[in-house]
């Protein structure tokens, strides 16, 4: 099979019709065999019966039903997991994205041979309280991951060799970083696509301001975890040596200067009346902990065979 497209929607059933009556005309001119992997996170508009009607005309749509709503990173992992096809696409399903610019796409992978092709939406249709936040956090991620030369990490119109989504887990909000996720499994050969971005037909945006917030702590998760992951102790170890040796030092200077003053007979105070002391302490247990606290935490959370379990009430 050539190419599965995966669509992971919420509240979308007046744009699936036209979604992958689209999908199914550029597949047909351009001679592709496909899939429509359509992904129902959870939607109460009666998305899943609008898919169940759509598979009955179109053998090549496949539906998975979410029994809640688990969010879009969820739906990803899942359809990537039963996809099929050699290429995968992935794209939203409000109609902003265009199935025109698969045939582009899929050349790409296949004859340039990348591992990932991004797309771009260089001219939005957004409103600046989404655009700004998305340009500061595509900046921030061009830094901290070391991939210069995407513009948009976040563009639901991407491009996959089929290894490289059966090699990646994306979980919490992890689909804005997913180029990230990629490049530190191994696939590096990475590029973007100037594509279309086309307004809003149906409906309204299912994003709120919550979404910066989890993804800036996504952002500094996925730092954590590709940088030092496979050598956590160097972060921990490094900070907790620090707390440690600063405590213990100030300690040390504590009873030495408290061994002076009695050699040369100066009044003093005791060791525990001096407020240093305590800061001493305090850095001292931190350091400990943090040589546990946080690995620990981290490895669990990453090794708990339920983060990615999800609950499937129906499949096509």
């Amino acid at each position: 099979m050539d190419i599965s497209v995966v669509v992971p929607l919420f509240n979308e059933a007046e744009s699936l019709p036209e979604l992958t009556d689209w999908i199914r005309r550029v597949m047909k001119a351009n001679g592709f065999t496909y899939e429509i992997i359509l992904v129902d996170d959870g939607s109460n508009d009666g998305s899943w019966e609008v898919i169940g009607q759509l598979y009955e005309q179109n053998p090549f749509i496949r539906g998975i039903k979410f029994r809640r709503n688990y969010g879009k990173s969820a739906a990803l992992n899942v359809g990537f997991e039963a996809t099929r096809g050699d290429v995968v696409i992935t794209m939203d399903a409000d109609l902003q994205d265009s199935p025109e610019e698969i045939p582009e796409l899929y050349r790409k992978i296949k004859e340039e041979k990348f591992d990932l092709v991004s797309g771009w939406k260089a001219k939005r249709y957004d409103p600046l309280s989404k655009t700004i936040p998305t340009k500061l956090f595509n900046a921030a991620t061009r830094s901290m991951s070391g991939i210069h030369n995407l513009h948009d990490f976040n563009c639901g119109l991407k491009a996959y060799r089929k290894e490289v989504v059966k090699n990646i887990e994306v979980y919490g909000e992890m689909h804005r970083y997913i180029p990230v996720l990629a490049k530190w499994a191994g696939f590096t050969k990475i590029t973007e696509q100037v594509v279309e971005h086309r307004s809003r037909k149906y409906g309204v945006t299912k994003f709120g301001f919550s979404r910066f917030i989890n993804g800036f702590l996504d952002l500094l998760s996925i730092f954590f975890v590709g940088k030092f992951s496979k050598r956590p102790m160097h972060f921990f170890g490094t900070l907790g040596t620090l707390c440690f040796l600063t405590g213990l030092g100030i300690i040390v200077w504590l009873i030495g200067s408290k061994l002076y003053d009695i050699a040369n007979h100066v009044k003093y105070r005791n060791v525990t009346d001096n407020t240093l002391f305590y800061i001493a302490l305090v850095a001292v247990i931190l350091g400990s902990q943090l040589f546990l606290t946080g690995f620990v935490a981290e490895m669990i959370s990453r090794n708990s065979p339920e983060r990615n379990h999800y609950q499937i009430d129906k499949t096509i």
